[in-house]
């Protein structure tokens, strides 16, 4: 009698088990919208791996929601100018950019740590401090005060120190120069004697061969040569100590941030942190190659001298300081990048750069 009403129940049970799948179907597709995104880069199309990378983000969060989370990507100047792209974003004209923190320094100096500051952290250290050294979270921490959430999205490795029309070989002819150069950087050179401008990435060419400015700055051979910089400022120099690793964020509006599902919040942050890889490893595979296609067509290599590089140090130091001493935030966060770099330059000194120093030398001269 049990058995005939247990097979009687579970028949009768059957039909009443299909229906809530029915029913829940067109629930699960609610909780996934169609959203339509605009992305506004702050570099020119030309650049293909920095705007790539907003190229790459906006296909992989497709990809990862089924086409129903569309970002449409904009080079700098097309919806946007290339150094407000954070102003688009808090103002929510736009939804997001791909941009670098330090053109903002206008509105407070503390947003360069979050993409370089001279003699600061490599691509690598500066992974490890915005991941687990609570940089991100101090970022964040401002960008809520531009209606703004970000994501570490990029990064371009240690970048050359310039392209210049004449040779810098003494301090003193840093002296009444003419310098295209961005972030905290801009604040060193001037103390230096230079007179630091800010010029979007499309007009430097133009300015170099017009003679407004005397030397710019961009990244690295990859997009250096496509700029065509050699053309007319033939001299290249090595390094770019301002920027050992410059860091780019995806910045989104943050109140159409949380106006997504979880899961095309999810689709961000996935795309952002695969970017966030893959770029340092698209410019070292291209900078090499580039660099050697640069001397051989003319572009002369030259390196900072020490005494450059001692003074570059000392003005350093004294800007961050004098900042530090106006702007608490700056100091906060100065002081947490520093502890920070103090640790990891210890450790990278015993690994790293013993490493370095015995390998990069020795596959040129022992056999």
């Amino acid at each position: 009698m049990t058995s005939r009403v247990n097979r009687r129940a579970l028949l009768t049970a059957a039909p009443a088990a299909v229906v809530p799948v029915a029913l829940a179907a067109p629930a699960i597709a609610q909780t996934n919208p169609e959203v339509r995104w605009r992305l506004t880069s702050s570099f020119p199309r030309n650049t293909d791996i920095l705007w790539g990378t907003a190229e790459a983000v906006a296909r992989r969060v497709g990809e990862l929601t089924d086409g129903r989370f569309r970002i449409q990507p904009f080079p700098g100047g097309e919806i946007a100018p290339a150094l407000a792209a954070l102003d688009a974003v808090q103002s929510g004209s736009i939804e997001c950019a791909h941009t670098a923190s330090y053109y903002y320094i206008g509105k407070d100096p503390a947003l360069a740590f979050f993409t370089a500051v001279p003699f600061g952290l490599n691509a690598r250290q500066n992974t490890a401090w915005l991941r687990f050294g609570g940089g991100q979270d101090l970022m964040n921490e401002m960008m809520r005060e531009y209606n703004a959430i970000a994501f570490p999205c990029g990064d371009t490795g240690a970048q050359m120190g310039g392209w210049f029309r004449r040779e810098i070989r003494t301090v003193d002819d840093v002296k009444g120069l003419k310098f295209r150069i961005t972030g905290l950087a801009g604040q060193v050179f001037q103390k230096m004697g230079a007179t630091p401008s800010v010029v979007p990435a499309s007009d430097i060419y133009s300015s170099l061969e017009r003679g407004t400015i005397d030397a710019a700055e961009f990244v690295g051979p990859h997009d250096d040569e496509k700029l065509g910089f050699a053309r007319v400022a033939p001299n290249y120099y090595a390094p770019g100590f301002w920027e050992p690793g410059a860091r780019l964020h995806l910045i989104a509006n943050q109140r159409a941030y949380e106006a997504l599902p979880a899961a095309y919040k999810a689709a961000i942050a996935v795309a952002s942190a695969e970017a966030d890889a893959e770029m340092v490893a698209k410019y070292d595979y291209a900078n090499p190659q580039a660099l050697r296609r640069l001397v051989a067509g003319g572009a002369q290599l030259r390196f900072w001298s020490r005494p450059i590089l001692e003074a570059a140090w000392r003005a350093t130091n004294e800007v961050m300081d004098d900042l530090a001493s106006k702007n608490e935030r700056f100091k906060r966060i100065m002081e947490s990048q520093r502890r920070f770099r103090d640790e990891v330059y210890t450790w990278h000194r015993v690994s790293e750069n013993s490493f370095d120093n015995f390998a990069f030398t020795a596959s040129q001269t022992v056999r």
